[in-house]
């Protein structure tokens, strides 16, 4: 928090914010029309939503790699109780679910903390995912077994191993980026989250063909692709806290919003299947912790992979 560019990050963010917090009560205080005001109710709800989420970042920031990681570790617990709760578990399942809570998902984060690459990029993805199966095995309940087990799996997959590699950019050593990763963590949150709200305001306004109505209606081809390129233009902007030049700030931001797009439509694929609007209520126009991060969840993996290839 004392580099200045860090600083100028943060201070852009909270300029943002003021300004949409701006917006938003003007909106509020013109419109009047009942499609109208439920849209804006919606938008000052996300911005107050994101008051909170900013100044949570904000202090594990602070707080240094540790605080940050046990941010994520949260936000991984928090992700995976609503990604379970969806579909009622039985009692052979209990057990699993334990060691999944309570076992594979702290230690998973134990590794990124010891930045213990070659172990946190293969345990949940070999010995938890053989782990699991033989426990719920193991308590003798068979029916539905591949169903509940593969649920737990993708749960694990999704909601831990995938946002566990956000605070594992922490861990890169970049040569010339030493002591700098922060920044290149925050560039990755704020382009991929940047890039939900354009794809929101961009269809929004000009929305007209949807992408895959039957998933997510609201999720419109001139929103996918507006809110796409203005915020990979806006990463772009970002090159100078990254160690990217302006063109790869620009194509990794690119990479990022596209996989943050398919990672939020899955995810929405998931609760149409249920039959439920949100994953949770955890925070007030946003839903739960999964609808918030469902984007990050597919963009971390491949961004940390992107940086490590090319900047390692």
């Amino acid at each position: 928090m004392r580099d200045p560019e860090t600083l100028w990050l943060m201070g852009g963010v909270v300029a943002l914010l003021v300004l949409a917090t701006v917006i938003g009560r003007s909106l509020d205080a013109r419109t009047h029309s009942e499609s109208g005001r439920k849209m804006v109710a919606n938008l000052n709800a996300r911005i107050g939503a994101w008051w909170i989420m900013c100044a949570v970042f904000a202090a594990a920031l602070v707080l240094g790699p540790i605080g940050t990681t046990v941010l994520f570790a949260l936000m991984s617990f928090l992700a995976l109780r609503e990604f379970i709760t969806l579909t009622p578990s039985k009692r052979g399942d209990h057990r699993a679910l334990f060691w999944a809570f309570f076992i594979i998902l702290p230690i998973q984060y134990i590794f990124i903390a010891r930045q213990s690459y070659g172990m946190f990029s293969i345990f949940i993805p070999v010995y938890a995912f053989l782990f699991v199966p033989i426990r719920s095995a193991l308590a003798g309940d068979t029916e539905r077994f591949l169903e509940r087990t593969a649920k737990i799996q993708w749960g694990l997959m999704v909601c831990v191993y995938f946002v566990s590699y956000a605070p594992a950019l922490l861990t890169l050593h970049i040569p010339g980026y030493e002591g700098q990763n922060a920044k290149l963590l925050f560039f990755f949150a704020c382009v991929v989250q940047i890039s939900d709200v354009l794809q929101y305001v961009v269809g929004k306004i000009f929305g007209q063909r949807p992408v895959a109505p039957q998933v997510s209606p609201n999720k419109t081809l001139e929103g996918l692709l507006g809110g796409i390129l203005a915020a990979s233009v806006v990463g772009a902007a970002l090159w100078w806290a990254t160690p990217f030049t302006p063109v790869a700030a620009f194509g990794m931001a690119l990479a990022i919003t596209v996989m943050g797009f398919f990672g939020g439509l899955t995810m929405s694929a998931i609760k149409r299947d249920r039959g439920v609007k949100d994953y949770g209520e955890l925070l007030p126009g946003h839903g739960g912790m999964m609808d918030r991060i469902d984007s990050l969840c597919f963009a971390a993996p491949v961004f940390f992979q992107l940086t490590r290839y090319f900047y390692t």
